[in-house]
């Protein structure tokens, strides 16, 4: 198996999967655009989960596949693996948050581990172009 490529579709299928619950959210509570300003909204959350995916799916995507085409070394490869749980860990913390507000362990550890998990992709990728 191809974890990179088996992990940017993963993070793939989460971006537009939370994009279709965002345009699903809308059109059962009639908000076309933007939020009601509440943590507690489903919109709100709905919307966040979706914006904060996408601020790092992008980057992740571009590391994998980078990476990934140099045929890494297993440690990158579980490195992958856990930045793409994280990615679902984090967005299943921001759907169970009843209040964005309020501190949610599982957006706590998905928040985390997206931090680790980027940085040491990203410290790969530099040590790979300088080798």
């Amino acid at each position: 198996m191809n974890t990179a490529i088996f992990c940017t579709g993963a993070l793939g299928i989460l971006l537009f999967g939370l994009s279709f619950a965002v345009s699903m959210v809308r059109l059962n509570t009639k908000v076309g655009i933007g939020t009601d300003g509440s943590s507690t909204s489903i919109v709100t959350r709905s919307v966040r989960a979706q914006g904060n995916a996408a601020e790092y799916i992008a980057a992740f995507m571009v590391l994998f596949l980078f990476l990934g085409s140099r045929e890494p070394a297993a440690w990158i490869e579980w490195t992958m693996i856990i930045a793409t749980a994280a990615r679902y860990v984090h967005a299943a913390g921001m759907y169970l948050s009843l209040d964005l507000n309020q501190e949610q362990p599982l957006r706590f550890a998905g928040s985390a581990l997206t931090y680790a998990t980027g940085l040491v992709l990203s410290g790969a990728a530099i040590a790979a172009a300088l080798s």
